[in-house]
């Protein structure tokens, strides 16, 4: 499945724009794990290594990591770049999944 088909998903997909060498996108990979674990079906999460989908990273104009994208149906929702926490980020996907 390519990212366009994911996207494309009837419920909210989360996109974690990161890189390796990046200290905050380390900090986010636990926080998105909890997010998970607590909405299960209800989201899914993909990251994406700029470093590796420079292409991906350039049609979404990423300028620093972590960005995070929330999808749903190909639109993007709602975007922020840093670290955000587990209980914003379940609140706002929790206003875009109802």
């Amino acid at each position: 499945m390519t990212f366009n088909e994911m996207i494309q998903s009837d419920k909210p997909v989360l996109v974690d724009f990161s890189a390796e060498w990046c200290g905050p996108c380390k900090m986010m990979a636990p926080i998105l794990k909890d997010v998970k674990n607590e909405l299960g079906d209800a989201v899914t999460i993909i990251k994406v290594d700029v470093d590796k989908n420079p292409q991906a990273a350039y049609e979404y104009q990423i300028q620093g990591v972590p960005t995070l994208i929330l999808f749903r149906s190909g639109r993007s929702l709602w975007r922020q770049s840093g670290v955000v926490q587990k209980k914003g980020l379940i609140s706002i996907i929790n206003n875009f999944n109802s």
